[in-house]
């Protein structure tokens, strides 16, 4: 690749991303002026990433108009360990997410989920008192559950539907408890369950409490979480051949630069 294309190009990919660098800044200052604690607990993860891809950004711009050798090696370098994280990162996210899947239920539209069908990693994470108080304390103010009322009006409908794992796993018990449907927010807790299993026990019609301490309710957050997982996955594996590809046009603006250092020596 030319000198005068490789370093056009890098002038230009790093300004562009200079500019998403700024947005995203932005976006993590708008999220911290949210009180919502699910909001904030994302703000410096968010503000880091978007200060880190400026600094990259900046020194990658000044490295390609200066044609300073230095400033891109530093560039380059920082580019490459940006490459490994994301390739390690995927590899990791693809081998938590291998385990679990969910449990069809006959007469349901929607699956059920299992907590002990996922990895460890997925366990230790929720089993741990403190994350799940805070995951806890999102699903309440999320409202899913007490919606469902709303979207599903006869029992007929709601049996019907297509819940998400959280919604069948924290708005509801376990089919095997065997409680008859009042509506979709409420079940006659009047009927001894007929499973051993614990969540019979833990759920309430309580909007606050509903099946959130459940382990089906932990195992659905799981699943949201694979899912979500696996997105961003396959989206890292698509952002490693571009910046692959942004890595190679690095390497000659570097070379060229070189090469103009020598020529004026």
């Amino acid at each position: 690749m030319g000198m005068g294309t490789s370093n056009f190009v890098i002038r230009w990919i790093n300004f562009l991303t200079m500019l998403l660098a700024i947005a995203v800044v932005i976006f993590g200052v708008w999220m911290s002026t949210h009180h919502d604690g699910c909001r904030k607990s994302l703000t410096l993860p968010v503000l880091g990433l978007g200060a880190f891809i400026f600094v990259i950004s900046i020194i990658g711009f000044l490295g390609a108009l200066k044609k300073s050798t230095i400033l891109l090696w530093i560039y380059l370098i920082l580019l490459c360990i940006i490459l490994v994280a994301i390739l390690v990162f995927t590899v990791l996210a693809f081998i938590i997410t291998n385990n679990g899947s969910g449990h069809n239920v006959s007469g349901l539209r929607y699956k059920e989920y299992q907590l002990n069908d996922y990895s460890s990693w997925f366990l230790k994470q929720l089993n741990n008192t403190d994350n799940w108080k805070r995951l806890k304390s999102c699903l309440v103010k999320s409202e899913d559950c007490n919606n469902l009322a709303k979207q599903y009006k006869t029992i007929k409908k709601y049996k019907m539907a297509k819940l998400t794992p959280i919604e069948a796993g924290c708005c509801r018990p376990p089919s095997d408890c065997g409680y008859p449907v009042v509506n979709a927010s409420y079940y006659d807790l009047s009927f001894h369950p007929i499973s051993s299993n614990k969540d019979c026990k833990l759920y309430k019609n309580t909007r606050a409490v509903k099946c959130y301490n459940c382990d089906s309710c932990k195992a659905g957050v799981a699943q949201y979480m694979k899912t979500e997982w696996r997105v961003v996955a396959i989206f890292n594996l698509a952002l490693f051949v571009v910046l692959s590809i942004i890595y190679f046009v690095g390497c000659c603006a570097r070379r060229n630069a070189g090469r103009t250092r020598e020529s004026k020596v």
